[in-house]
């Protein structure tokens, strides 16, 4: 006769005997790599990063936007060096592994070429164990990712009505948020031509608030070209047009005093790598919302850490991010899974062929992204559009 001791370790020993072919397959090795740099626009072009393990499985992720694709590249193929014949689950390994690099560049390159590895194998890690990736962060809280059309990549007519037909056609295709950054190549304060430049800038802001309507959400980018006087100046000018939010106004230590003066939110944080990065941000009250993206802050492991020290401080999440599909599906899968998030960006009107980079193309429905529950990131690279806008 089997006792209880005998038959409890009967069962669990058939249990554990039909695990063990699926602990086996989440052992995949990284085997080999291709890069892809696709041509966009004059703002810049995308680097996609494909990893494939030596059973066959690929994944995909993004290293665009870096200061220069050349060193992305070259620093992506030597991190594979070292990352190669490793598994695919070895996230952590990869940041320690590639945080001295990062630390001795001091800027977005490195941070970049890192997260397109990362974002990669998280797309793997979801194919080998059959969930999406968002399964992987802890679950979905969101299927549904609202979008913000970033109109400042695709508006070359710098001009409050370049800035109009811009936003008339985010409009028309369903969103409504909408964000700008009017104050691009202004000269510095003080200087001949400042003043004229933000007078432009203000005159573009209120062209797409007339689009918009008094309901539509109107975001503001001042991508670091104010001092705090003229910032504040700024701010005041702001106020009759009711922004959703204002960001990064001056260099980050003027951004708590800007917070501080401004009645609207204030947001920032996107060129930061690394959660302690965050938390220093945090603690120096920057700004209301922060902007990890996912292609400099080390990729969605670091997304999903910055945004817990954030959620601690009880501050939202609105990841940057004018990127590729890749990049973009990459930060809303851990969007999904973000208690505090926001609102995602979106690169909007760069490129006509932009959804169809991915298979399934990228679909928006009234500026919302429905998450699937394919495995892995939900999407395979079209080898055939990248190859046909692939930089000579």
């Amino acid at each position: 006769m089997i006792n209880r001791r005998q038959a409890l370790t009967a069962a669990l020993g058939g249990a554990w005997a039909a695990r063990r072919p699926l602990l086996g397959a989440t052992r995949p090795v990284i085997a080999s790599m291709e890069i892809f740099q696709v041509k966009v626009n004059h703002r810049g072009n995308w680097v996609i990063v494909r990893l494939k393990t030596d059973t066959g499985v690929t994944g995909l992720g993004e290293a665009s936007h870096g200061l220069g694709d050349a060193v992305t590249i070259q620093l992506i193929e030597q991190l594979f060096a070292s990352l190669k014949g490793r598994s695919a689950f070895d996230v952590e390994w990869l940041h320690t592994h590639a945080d001295p690099i990062i630390q001795r560049q001091k800027n977005s390159t490195a941070a970049s070429a890192v997260s397109g590895l990362e974002q990669a194998m998280w797309d793997i890690q979801g194919k080998v164990l059959g969930v999406p990736c968002y399964q992987l962060f802890g679950g979905a809280l969101r299927r549904e990712i609202r979008h913000y059309a970033n109109i400042n990549r695709c508006t070359v007519e710098r001009t409050p009505a370049g800035f109009r037909a811009s936003a008339k056609r985010a409009v028309a295709d369903g969103f409504d948020a909408i964000k700008l950054a009017p104050f691009d190549g202004i000269p510095k304060p003080g200087a001949a031509g400042f003043q004229a430049g933000v007078d432009n800038g203000v005159g573009c802001i209120e062209a797409v608030r007339e689009v918009l309507g008094a309901k539509g959400d109107l975001l503001v980018d001042g991508h670091d070209r104010f001092d705090v006087p003229s910032g504040l100046e700024l701010v005041k000018r702001m106020i009759p047009l009711n922004l959703y939010w204002l960001e990064e106004v001056t260099p980050p230590p003027g951004l708590p005093e800007i917070d501080r003066a401004a009645p609207m939110k204030t947001a920032g944080g996107e060129l930061l790598y690394g959660m302690p990065a965050f938390k220093q941000y945090l603690q120096a009250g920057s700004v209301d919302i922060i902007m990890p993206d996912v292609k400099y802050c080390g990729g969605m492991l670091e997304l999903k850490k910055s945004a817990a020290v954030a959620e601690a401080y009880g501050v939202p999440v609105s990841p940057h991010g004018p990127a590729s599909p890749i990049g973009n599906a990459a930060a809303a899968h851990v969007c999904a899974s973000m208690p505090n998030f926001l609102i995602l960006e979106l690169g909007y009107g760069e490129v006509d062929w932009r959804s169809s980079l991915v298979t399934p193309p990228e679909h928006f429905e009234r500026g919302v992204m429905k998450l699937t529950d394919k495995p892995g990131l939900g999407i395979e690279l079209n080898d055939a559009v990248a190859a046909a806008h692939r930089v000579a």
